[in-house]
């Protein structure tokens, strides 16, 4: 399916800034939440005196804990106005508006100097970048050298995917372009990065299945919820497909730790 790279921006900013986006996948919009976050977040190598960017930032969840955690400073670039707006809000009520701020810019043309920042963090996000080798080359220009991507990601067979999965709808949920394990570190790789680990999370991936579907499933118990009947049904039956794809091996959740050369 052909869906132009506008649209797929737009809306897949609209969703993720959306109240109903906060209230199936909580705080963080991946697989792994916090713990994963943590072990990306070591693998940078940061500390105080360093700057890490954080491309499609969402509601700030991470940039705030990598902060908190390595004592670096973070930028975190979001396409959408809203959760820039929500973002900031939440470093000032947590002390950290010093050290975190947010930028509305698109992760193909990164709003951020060359070689200006000393990690890229990138969670579960190239999968619904429309143009993924320009943003790979843009994680390379803004990084200095010898500093380190810790990206994760959706992966999965597209050739191999159900008609389901293959939708607007699909792609959004981070499934419908998603790319091999492999494929993102050769994309990287050609990018100017140095592939250092690979690794598969896929029982993280599993874990906010099972977390989504909880809520779907409990959303037709509730009067006035932030879905209506049509979207639950809708949601239920893209969370069945990915879980089918997932037993089958054709969905993942990968790591990417990767050095600028």
């Amino acid at each position: 399916m052909t869906i132009a790279g506008n649209t797929v921006k737009s809306c897949c900013a609209s969703a993720y800034s959306s109240t109903t986006a906060r209230w199936l996948l909580g705080d963080s919009f991946h697989p792994g939440g916090a713990q994963l976050t943590a072990r990306l977040a070591g693998a940078l190598r940061v500390g105080c005196a360093e700057i890490v960017a954080d491309v499609a930032s969402g509601p700030g969840t991470s940039a705030l804990q990598l902060a908190r955690e390595t004592g670096c400073s973070v930028v975190g670039v979001e396409l959408s106005a809203a959760s820039v707006v929500a973002a900031s809000t939440a470093a000032t009520e947590q002390g950290l508006a010093d050290r975190v701020r947010f930028v509305e810019g698109d992760a193909e043309l990164l709003p951020l100097e060359d070689a200006s920042v000393d990690g890229v963090l990138c969670e579960c996000a190239l999968c619904t970048f429309p143009d993924k080798q320009a943003a790979a080359s843009e994680f390379a220009r803004v990084l200095r050298p010898g500093a380190r991507l810790a990206l994760s990601d959706m992966t999965a067979d597209v050739r191999q995917l159900p008609r389901e999965l293959t939708s607007l709808d699909a792609w959004i949920a981070c499934i419908a372009d998603a790319r091999p394990l492999p494929e993102i570190a050769a994309l990287l790789e050609y990018a100017g990065f140095e592939i250092e680990e690979l690794q598969r999370h896929d029982d993280a991936l599993a874990a906010m299945l099972a977390r989504i579907d909880t809520r779907l499933r409990a959303a037709r118990l509730l009067s006035g919820g932030p879905l209506t009947g049509g979207a639950i049904g809708s949601g239920r039956e893209l969370v069945t497909a990915a879980g089918r794809a997932l037993e089958q091996g054709v969905l993942g959740y990968g790591v990417v730790i990767a050095r600028r050369t």
